[in-house]
């Protein structure tokens, strides 16, 4: 028993050291004063976003940033869509929306589309986002400051996380709790080791003449988390790639209840596992089973070590993802319960090969 707790304690006090590295090194978007002027070609394929697209839309108008494109790949949709849309760029010029080709047999669909938006791109600079997203002032701008000052290929932000019911506060914060509690984030720009490859499909800013000459898209036509495969590809290229928290500048309402969280969620979870079940059931039984075998112990001064060095974790982890820390604190043992079961469908559509998102097989 004696080395079973001492595994445990090396686990939970490894992960609040990344959490810790995370917390002190604050991996955030900053706001800039600087102007910077050149084109932006803003790029969002959408597929069944008739409820979700406006807000964006209006979001974009709302900047501060003047030299940008919007162009907006309408991918099959079968809802009113692209309607909405053509309303919209009635009123804006800067905005225009094209119908997307026939999805070719060997690519999965959200990658084709963005492969057609940049053929269709013109900017300096593209920036991918997702139709039920909203930017703030300063995103832009602040943005495209980092990607010259670092000289950047790609620039990927982790977007806020918008939770309106209770099932969606159930799962959700695993998103952050996860990338914060696991990748010390900093390690994405600083290391060329494309073992530390973090990103986000939210958010992904890139040099276009770098996108163009790699086609990036291309590359992982039918990789379902196809964010990730593009910054270890971009480092293994020995370009420069970095991963931010959005630090208020951009929020997302992923999922709406927790059903669609759930299904959501176990469709690319074993993607930060490499697709490694083992490796998988082994996290799963260190983050959820190591606290219980603790509790079974009755031992009053591991119990409350145990549950300071969570507690401490999750303060943390909820400051620097912009979220509740009561909320999170309170709700963390119902959060490990549902990352249980998101680990049970994402085995079982893995090995099944049974995954759908927007109505396709992935």
């Amino acid at each position: 028993m004696i080395i079973i707790l001492s595994v445990i304690f090396f686990f939970l006090i490894l992960r609040f050291v990344v959490t810790l590295f995370n917390f002190i090194s604050n991996p955030k978007l900053r706001r800039v004063g600087k102007r910077y002027h050149d084109k932006v070609s803003i790029l969002i394929p959408v597929r069944n976003e008739e409820k979700n697209i406006l807000f964006l839309l209006e979001s974009i108008v709302e900047q501060e940033y003047d030299n940008y494109e919007v162009i907006i790949l309408d991918d099959d949709s079968t809802d009113n869509t692209f309607q909405v849309c053509e309303a919209f760029i009635a009123q804006n010029p800067k905005f225009s929306i094209v119908k997307g080709k026939p999805l070719p047999a060997d690519w999965l669909g959200k990658n084709y589309a963005c492969h057609q938006l940049a053929q269709l791109a013109t900017g300096r600079y593209l920036l991918y986002l997702d139709a039920d997203e909203q930017i703030a002032r300063g995103l832009i701008n602040s943005s495209v400051h980092r990607m010259e000052t670092n000289n950047l290929a790609l620039l990927s932000l982790f977007t806020d996380q918008e939770m309106l019911t209770l099932g969606e506060k159930i799962v959700v914060p695993l998103m952050h709790y996860i990338l914060i509690n696991l990748l010390p984030i900093r390690l994405v720009y600083l290391s060329k080791n494309p073992a530390f490859a973090a990103a986000s499909g939210q958010f992904m800013l890139f040099d276009a003449a770098v996108y163009r000459q790699q086609r990036w898209h291309q590359q992982v036509q039918h990789k379902i988390v196809e964010d990730v495969e593009i910054m270890r590809l971009v480092k293994s290229n020995g370009l420069k790639g970095e991963a931010l928290l959005a630090n208020g500048m951009i929020s997302c309402r992923m999922y709406n209840g927790y059903n669609d969280a759930i299904d959501g969620f176990s469709k690319n979870f074993l993607a930060a596992f490499n697709y490694s079940i083992i490796g998988f059931l082994l996290y799963l039984v260190v983050i959820i089973g190591g606290p219980l075998i603790v509790i079974s112990t009755l031992n009053l001064q591991l119990i409350v070590f145990m549950c300071g060095i969570i507690m401490l974790t999750r303060s943390m982890v909820s400051l620097l993802s912009n979220q509740s820390n009561g909320q999170n604190t309170f709700l963390h043992p119902l959060q490990m319960g549902s990352m249980a079961i998101i680990g049970f469908f994402a085995i079982q559509k893995h090995l099944t090969k049974t995954t759908l998102w927007k109505g396709r097989r992935v």
